[in-house]
């Protein structure tokens, strides 16, 4: 599903990546952990195409995304790849129903199916009922649940999410992690989330440790962090 090899990146002289390889598999919950400025979310953006890599390969879906075009790699992602951010991003003049239909109006998706789609979203999570509300009229669980309904409507090979339960009470995040494998088996979304929450990374898949920008093992995570504290 997706293959890095050797990915590197630096902002200014700061090396945040030095030499990323990670596979992941089809149909994997993965989070991605670590210290504040370790590199996550600068991985996660290279991985859904919102960044490029100085150096090294990526594969998201048997498609080298470095060879794109500017266009083509737009066109790619909005297929191909859903975005779940910590806050929903969704946009307050529209209603839960509008938002998510978005990314299928911008792919030249027909109306009437793209409206279907969504409300099929919607129903899955338990929100039929709030589709004619506006964000505003939405708790935080909700419009976070809309948020993923976004991410999902042209049914993309992947979702990247950075900290989505990041603002939320204890209750909406247990429901938001149930919810990512649920959609996982419904759908088979193979799902890469940046996360601080230590409940989600215990019951994702596979947890990636990075520190420093390189991928480590938990172990070596500890041992480095005890060094810093010191």
């Amino acid at each position: 599903m997706i293959d890095i090899k050797n990915i590197t990146k630096s902002f200014g002289s700061l090396q945040v990546l030095k030499g990323i390889n990670l596979h992941i598999n089809k149909g994997e919950v993965v989070s991605i952990v670590g210290p504040s400025g370790a590199g996550k979310t600068t991985l996660l953006q290279i991985m859904g195409t919102l960044d490029k890599a100085d150096s090294g390969s990526i594969m998201v879906d048997g498609v080298d995304v470095g060879k794109l075009s500017s266009s083509e790699l737009s066109k790619f992602r909005n297929g191909h790849i859903g975005f779940v951010f910590q806050f929903h991003q969704l946009l307050p003049e529209f209603t839960a129903l509008e938002n998510i239909t978005i990314p299928a109006y911008i792919g030249g998706k027909n109306p009437k199916e793209a409206k279907e789609r969504a409300m099929e979203l919607l129903e899955f999570m338990g929100l039929a009922d709030r589709a004619s509300h506006k964000p505003a009229e939405l708790s935080g669980g909700e419009k976070q649940r809309v948020a993923v309904a976004r991410a999902l409507v042209n049914n993309p090979a992947v979702v990247f999410a950075d900290e989505p339960s990041g603002s939320l009470d204890s209750k909406n995040k247990a429901e938001l992690h149930q919810l990512f494998f649920d959609l996982r088996d419904k759908f088979g979304q193979t799902f890469v989330i940046v996360t601080h929450d230590e409940h989600l990374a215990s019951i994702t898949d596979r947890t990636i440790h990075i520190v420093d920008g390189r991928i480590v093992e938990p172990e070596k995570e500890q041992s480095d962090s005890s060094e810093i504290s010191e």
